[in-house]
Order: structure tokens, then C-alpha cells, then sequence
């Protein structure tokens, strides 16, 4: 490869050129974190924000007309793109052989913040509050960009992240980017322990004290009151056990405590931090206009259940083996608001909308009007908001997307945000946007600020190692490449969709399950073909059925010029998705499940102790510093040519071509 590269071949669809690295904005492309836009305030209660509910929405849909027809012509940004990826604080405490989880974000965040507060435009990360009290989000410090020497940052830049965080832990603490503690929710699973209170509090779990919610921003218990006293009951988890020789049905007393609610061959949940105290790996793209917006969000919908599957990182919940291996249904029913005439349990007497799913899912509708067709399932919205967004000049799938996210009511309002300019803020509707927590999330752009339309990817499941992390983030963003440069069309119906995602959490699914996949890709297409396939053979390629995701990704690099370490790296990242697609390599929950069932201590009845724990995140904390080899996981090499830094060659030919 050459170790110049020719700019010119680095220009994208709508103004997607080199000058992008050049060209600053507002690092918050990459700062909302995943629960939702944080305000700070006074939280109200939950009868203060249920008076308000139609006022929020009547504001937050007037908020969208008037920003949609300023920003709806806005063209000619420029690719930018930046990773969340969230960590859990683990306190070993190896005298005794046991794995909890600190309670101490609020402690570290402050710290972690220093710089950003110092010298805003000079850092290098950016971190922000999660859920749980053991957790904590980073970001990078600004977002990178069109050139594919960006590829060969994000590694890199992960690991200064985890090596800025580690040096403000204390003995024994270790920060880890696991998918889920797997003890949450056992009899002192917390450092220092506390005890639920299922009779008092926000939470009111049999399992999950209040003090696993991160105190610093009022936001994260408001949600949790709010969400249960809309629900008129607390949320219900239910995941099925994976049945050994020895398991026990029933799992517990679980359904001797909750009768009717819990499941007594499945792993019973009642709290919200069970699902948001869950990490994942997300990925936010700016497009160049509304238009492209819009297409990246079509085409990566059907990609969320395959990326689910191909991440899979979470078998094991609240110290029980389970028949899943992702996290996906877990946090859709922690979050779930809908009270039983909602879920369709009782008629509707006091609620307006059937509504079939959780607030937290897979999207229900494609946004682009050449894909409307493809919209074959019910989407419930609201008629007269529908009505409002038409009159103000939105187009149809659009209108009917956002009334679509307005049937819910808004569950953490402040009173310093109840009266707004509907001309200048946005909070209102972001307010009701950011609490639909979606496969893909689709981002109109801030008011008054040089920040575009964008994109949200949010399936992933966060892996062990930044080798793994940058390798999946690179792999994303190469297909969002892909698919605007080769005008690729991966639509199908939703309904298959939906059912790709509920095949992409069964246990083994990246190996066993096959999915439903769109054959022609390439326009024109001779018409609507799908067919069920392996993660293999969408990731790899199906003789005479589908080239590959891989194959098409290496199509395109082929036409670039890259500097040697890039494509070094580049390479390494799709050789780890190759061959976890291809079986070679196992998924991080094939890993675990398989750690725990070879395990001396294991009594082949699904029960994960607290040695076995120990011994399960020592290990795969080995694995992520690079102390342990890991070749059933990662192979026998992950070394990238990462950089925290674009080579010079391309600097100083940026320092020529774009003045």
C-alpha cells in the first residue's frame, strides 16, 4: 500500500471531504449519555410530570416543526463520528476470593472531568455519568473524522481512557468494559454492601438497593420512581434459566415473593438497574444532510440484530446461568413503563394507546420515504400529533416517526424546564426523544449550534478488550462507508427485523441461529429476496446468495490509498470479526458460559458462586490488561499498529491540500 494517500479518494457522498480533520465542532456529538439528555434542575415528582405530560408534548412537537424547517436544507457537513463505551468499577478482594462492584463514580467522575473543565478543547476524553453507581462512560475528546487514518486512533485512544480511569482506583479496583456484572442483584454484590429495600425507596427490589444508583444527578432515581409509578408496578424481568443436569425449576423463592410475576423457570428481576446497570458499546455518525440521515438510519436498522449476535457478551444475571447471551430484553423490560392496558392485559379505559413494545427496543418504522413499503407493522402514534407535523410540513414517514415516539409520556421532567422558547430550545422534545432508547436513534441537530443531522448505533454489546471495542466501532463505521459509496440497500420488513432480534439473544446465536437477510444489495436490484442466513454468511459471504459484509468492506478499502499502520490495524479488526463470524473464535459469552461450566467448583445446576465469579473476572481482567492469553476469545494475536495520533506523512500533506 502506498504510505501517502491520495485526498481526493477520501471524499464522501454530500460533502463528505478531507477538511473534516481541519474542521472543529462542538465535541457534544459524542456527550449525550445513553440514558438521555441530563438537565440539571429539580427533578419534579411523578404526579407534578404526569400533569404536564400533554404540555411536554404539545412543546416538544412545536420544539421539531420549527427546528425541522430551519435545519431541513441544511446540506454539505462533514463526516464525523465518535464511540461511548461504558465501564463497571470491580473491587476484588482477593484474601477472600470474592468480585464486587465499587460504588465509587461519584468519587472518580469529578476527577475524570478536570481536564474537560480546565481546557475543554484540548483533551482527549471525555467522560460522563451512567446508571449505576459503579459505572462510568467515556467518550473521546473530540470526534474523528473522514480520513481512515482516524481507523488507527480509536484503539488507541479507548486505552488511554481505561488507563486514565484506572490511575483514580483504589486497591483491589480494577475498571472493566463487561457487558454485566454477573452477580448484580446477589446478596452483597456492592462495595460497600447495602441492602435492597423492597418496601421503601425509588427501586423497591427484593435484589437492588438504591445505592447502586449513581447519586450524582438526580435524573437516574427519578427515572427509576417514575417509570415504576407509571407503570402502577414494578417492572418485571423475566429470563429463562439455561437447564442443566442439576438445575433446580423453580430457580428460587422468587415466585413465592412476587406470585404471578416471577417465573419460576426463568431468572426473576424487579429492578431498573438490572438492565441500565448494563454496558454497551455505541457508536454516533454526523451526516452530510437530513437525506443521508435518514438512509444510514434505514440501512443499519437491519444490521442491529447481526451486531447484536456477532457482540454477544452477557449469558450470566444475578449469579444464574442463563439461556440467553446478550442483555437486549433485559434492559427493554428494566425500563418498561407501560401499565397492563398499555400492554394489552386490561382494555383501555384510563390510557389511549395499545402499545406493543417497551420504550427500550428495536425501532418500528424506516424512515425514508422510498422505504416505506417496508413498514408491515402496526405503528402506533398519536393521530392529532401526526396531524401537527403534517401541517407543519414534515413528510410522512417522518411525521409518523416522531408521533410514533410521542405516545409515550415524558418521566423525568425539572421545574426549570417547564417554560421554554419553542423557537430557540429543544429540550422538550429531546426530553421524550432520548427516553425512546432504540436500536437506532435518529438526531436532528442541536439549535444554534454547527452540529448536523446524525445517527445513533446502539446494539452492541461493550467487549472486554479496546482491541475488541476498536475493532467493532471500525467495522461499523467502514459499513456506513460501504453502503453510501456502493448506494448498498440492506432494507427488509421490519417484521423481520424484530424477529432477527429476539433470534440474534438466544444462547449460541452468533453460531447456530440463522437470520433473515436481504439477497440483493446492490442497485438496481431485480426485486425483494430474502433468505435465512448464518452470522457467517452475511458477515463473510454466501456463495451465489450474498458477497459479505467483509468482502464489500475490502471492495471498497482496495480502491483507497492508506498509510501502512492503518491498514495494519484495519486488517487485525476484520480478522476478529471474520472470525468470531465464522465460529473460529467465540463470542465473549461463549467464553463465559464456557469458563463457568468447566469450572472445578461448577455443580452443573446453572449457579454461578462467588468463587466461580472471582475466578471468571480475574481471568477475563487478565485477558483485557494482555497479562493472560485468551485464544479460544481473541486469537493468538491483537496487536493493531495503533496510534494515538494521524501519521505525519498525512499531516503534512493536510497542511498542503487544505489550507
Amino acid at each position: 500500500m502506498n504510505i501517502g494517500v491520495n485526498l481526493r479518494k477520501f471524499r464522501y457522498t454530500c460533502g463528505f471531504v478531507t477538511s473534516v480533520f481541519k474542521s472543529r465542532f462542538n465535541t457534544r456529538i459524542i456527550q449525550v449519555v445513553n440514558m438521555g439528555l441530563l438537565t440539571e434542575g429539580s427533578p419534579l415528582s411523578w404526579e407534578e410530570t404526569k400533569a404536564l405530560a400533554e404540555h411536554v408534548r404539545h412543546h416538544g412537537i412545536e420544539q421539531f416543526i420549527n427546528l425541522y424547517s430551519k435545519l431541513r436544507d441544511r446540506t454539505g457537513d462533514v463526516l464525523k463520528w465518535g464511540d461511548e463505551v461504558e465501564y463497571i468499577i470491580v473491587k476484588f478482594d482477593d484474601k477472600n476470593q470474592r468480585a464486587t462492584v465499587s460504588l465509587r463514580a461519584d468519587e472518580i467522575l469529578p476527577q475524570l472531568q478536570e481536564k474537560e473543565t480546565e481546557e475543554p478543547e484540548n483533551v482527549k476524553s471525555l467522560w460522563r455519568p451512567e446508571y449505576g453507581a459503579y459505572m462510568v462512560e467515556g467518550t473521546p475528546g473530540k470526534p474523528y473524522g473522514g480520513l481512515l487514518a482516524h481507523f488507527n486512533i480509536v484503539e488507541a485512544n479507548m486505552r488511554y481512557r481505561r488507563v486514565e480511569a484506572s490511575t483514580l482506583l483504589k486497591e483491589g479496583e480494577v475498571i472493566m468494559s463487561i457487558t454485566n456484572f454477573p452477580r448484580l442483584g446477589c446478596p452483597g454484590f456492592t462495595s460497600p454492601p447495602y441492602s435492597p429495600t423492597p418496601d421503601r425507596g425509588v427501586t423497591r427490589s427484593h435484589y437492588f438497593p438504591d445505592e447502586g444508583i449513581f447519586p450524582g444527578h438526580p435524573r437516574f432515581k427519578t427515572l427509576t420512581a417514575n417509570i415504576r409509578q407509571r407503570r402502577q408496578e414494578k417492572v418485571a424481568i423475566n429470563i429463562p434459566i439455561y437447564r442443566d443436569v442439576n438445575t433446580k425449576i423453580p430457580v428460587d423463592d422468587s415466585h413465592k415473593l412476587e406470585p404471578g410475576v416471577a417465573q419460576p423457570d426463568c431468572i426473576y428481576m424487579d429492578a431498573m438497574g438490572f438492565g441500565m446497570g448494563c454496558c454497551c458499546l455505541q457508536l454516533t455518525f454526523q451526516a452530510c444532510c437530513i437525506n443521508e440521515a435518514r438512509t444510514l438510519y434505514d440501512q443499519l436498522a437491519p444490521l442491529c440484530p447481526i451486531m447484536l449476535a456477532l457482540s454477544a457478551a452477557s449469558p450470566i444475571y444475578r449469579g444464574f446461568l442463563s439461556d440467553v447471551d446478550c442483555r437486549w430484553n433485559v434492559i427493554s423490560a428494566s425500563v418498561d413503563c407501560r401499565t397492563r392496558e398499555e400492554r394489552g392485559l386490561d382494555p383501555l379505559n384510563n390510557n389511549k394507546f395499545r402499545i406493543h413494545k417497551s420504550r427500550y427496543d428495536s425501532i418500528d418504522s424506516y424512515l425514508s420515504p422510498e422505504h416505506e413499503k417496508y413498514n408491515d407493522i402496526p405503528i402506533v402514534h398519536d393521530a392529532a400529533i401526526y396531524r401537527r407535523l403534517r401541517e407543519g410540513g414534515i413528510d410522512h414517514p417522518l411525521a409518523l416517526h416522531v408521533a410514533h415516539l410521542f405516545i409515550r409520556d415524558t418521566v423525568s421532567l425539572f421545574s426549570e424546564k417547564v417554560h421554554q422558547d419553542d423557537k430557540n430550545d429543544t429540550d422538550h422534545f429531546e426530553n421524550i426523544q432520548s427516553t425512546n432508547w432504540q436500536t437506532m436513534r435518529f438526531k436532528p441537530p442541536p439549535p444554534n449550534s454547527p452540529i448536523g443531522w446524525r445517527v445513533e448505533f446502539r446494539p452492541c454489546e461493550a467487549q472486554l478488550t479496546d482491541f475488541e471495542n476498536a475493532a467493532y466501532v471500525c467495522f461499523v463505521v467502514l459499513l456506513t462507508r460501504v453502503i453510501l459509496s456502493y448506494n448498498l440497500n440492506f432494507v427488509m420488513p421490519i417484521s423481520k427485523v424484530d424477529e432477527n432480534m429476539q433470534r440474534a439473544q438466544r444462547r449460541g446465536a452468533c453460531g447456530e441461529q440463522r437470520f433473515w437477510w436481504r439477497r440483493h444489495v446492490r442497485a438496481p436490484a431485480p426485486g425483494d429476496d430474502y433468505l435465512e442466513m448464518t452470522v457467517n454468511e452475511i458477515v463473510n459471504g454466501k456463495e451465489g446468495a450474498f458477497p459479505g459484509l467483509i468482502p464489500l468492506i475490502e471492495s471498497y478499502l482496495s480502491g483507497m490509498d492508506v498509510d501502512a499502520d492503518t491498514h495494519c490495524s484495519v486488517q487485525q479488526y476484520l480478522k476478529l470479526i471474520q472470525r468470531r463470524a465464522a465460529g473460529d473464535l467465540h463470542t465473549m459469552a461463549a467464553w463465559m458460559r464456557d469458563f463457568v461450566t468447566s469450572h472445578p467448583d461448577y455443580k452443573k445446576d446453572s449457579v454461578v458462586t462467588e468463587k466461580i465469579n472471582y475466578d471468571l473476572l480475574k481471568t477475563a481482567h487478565g485477558i483485557q490488561t494482555g497479562s493472560l492469553a485468551a485464544p479460544t476469545l481473541l486469537g493468538s494475536s491483537t496487536t493493531s499498529k495503533t496510534n494515538d495520533d494521524i501519521p505525519n506523512a498525512i499531516r503534512r500533506m493536510l497542511s498542503k491540500d487544505c489550507p
